[in-house]
């Protein structure tokens, strides 16, 4: 071992922690290796360094924190919040250490990962039936809140959700990259708090950062130009006329969330490129077998419109682009499809190569 992979291990992240809170951000950005055009440099930022190891712990804390301080959250008061898993997860830790009870509805059709994750930390989870799709636990979430008096997190619509990310996910950015070259800044979204927070900062700071967008091909709400019937306040009146199912969870519910509405209205973008679930899964499993990063189905999708904004980026330019979420929730999905449990004639043979502890061929 050398010294300098000594120093890297026993470095520890620098001081004393009061909770698990405290340890929220500060993801790392890495550099890719092994994937994508050589005339560029990609980088990621991995947000399964978070510890409910996903982007959405810093919604979680930012919309929790907001409501303690405006007095909309009381002490010991019930939250609810719809969630297709990642911000039921964040919120959930939040919760535990804050000690408020949680209550999460979701849509059955998302992972089973999700529901234990959730059910662990201990909130309740309400299953909603698929075919009502987000707007359906959605509905569901806001129904429970006003007849129980519980606290609606609102990650949809509440102001905090892209806050949050412009006081810490943006700066973070800035400040990795402080001295050097950022041509272009990749994302997708789900609420589209990532975007709008960042976005808005780098407007700011470093203008001359490209920001593309991503979405599901198959469920191109923005790229369709339909317009998102909306409830005063900036609620989702019906599901999105250009939605259709996708594998890519957590991104793209079935309508516009007001904040990224007003991210678009505010921020925009600079380019929109759609990719298929099906790429999004084959460089998720890329990004494991060739860089040893383990990211979910929406990290690979945004690394996918990633190298392909680089195979086409001038001679050195620098790309980042954002991993969510981790893999390890994405067992029961098509993620994992292609993935064996038992041995394979290669790892059987291995087995039978030596003496000891092996299994007869069947």
């Amino acid at each position: 071992m050398s010294l300098d992979t000594q120093i890297r291990m026993t470095k520890g992240r620098g001081h004393l922690y009061n909770s698990i809170l405290e340890t929220i951000g500060d993801t790392p950005t890495v550099r890719i290796n092994n994937l994508g055009p050589s005339h560029v440099t990609l980088y990621v930022k991995v947000e399964a360094f978070n510890p409910g190891a996903s982007v959405k712990d810093r919604l979680a804390i930012g919309i929790i924190e907001a409501a303690e301080r405006s007095g909309a959250l009381k002490p010991g008061q019930t939250v609810v919040e719809a969630s297709s898993g990642n911000t039921g997860i964040g919120l959930a830790m939040v919760c535990a250490q804050k000690g408020y009870p949680l209550v999460v509805t979701m849509a059955d059709s998302f992972s089973i990962e999700r529901r234990k994750l959730m059910r662990i930390f201990g909130a309740k989870v309400v299953l909603t039936p698929r075919a009502e799709k987000g707007f359906g636990m959605y509905r569901k979430a806001a129904e429970l809140a006003e007849a129980n008096g519980w606290f609606l997190a609102s990650q949809f619509e509440t102001p905090a959700n892209a806050a949050i990310h412009e006081a810490t996910t943006a700066r973070e950015i800035v400040a990795d990259f402080a001295g050097s070259r950022l041509d272009a800044f990749v994302t997708g979204y789900g609420t589209g708090g990532t975007f709008a927070g960042v976005s808005a900062h780098l407007r700011r700071e470093r203008p001359d950062t490209r920001i593309i967008l991503t979405e599901p091909a198959n469920a191109q709400l923005l790229g369709s130009g339909g317009r998102q019937e909306r409830k005063d306040g900036g609620a989702p009146a019906a599901s999105h006329t250009a939605f259709e199912p996708h594998p890519i969870q957590g991104w793209t519910p079935d309508f516009i969330p007001q904040v990224l509405q007003t991210a678009l209205t505010n921020n925009s973008y600079d380019e929109l490129l759609p990719v298929t679930g099906a790429d999004a899964i084959a460089w998720t499993l890329k990004l494991a077998s060739k860089e040893g990063i383990l990211t979910g189905i929406s990290g690979g999708g945004t690394f996918a419109v990633a190298v392909k904004v680089a195979e086409t980026a001038p001679q050195g330019s620098v790309i980042l682009c954002m991993l969510p979420d981790t893999g390890e929730r994405y067992m029961t999905t098509p993620l994992f499809e292609s993935i064996a449990d038992e041995m394979n004639g290669e790892e059987l043979a291995l087995s039978q190569s030596t003496p000891c502890a092996q299994f007869a061929a069947e």
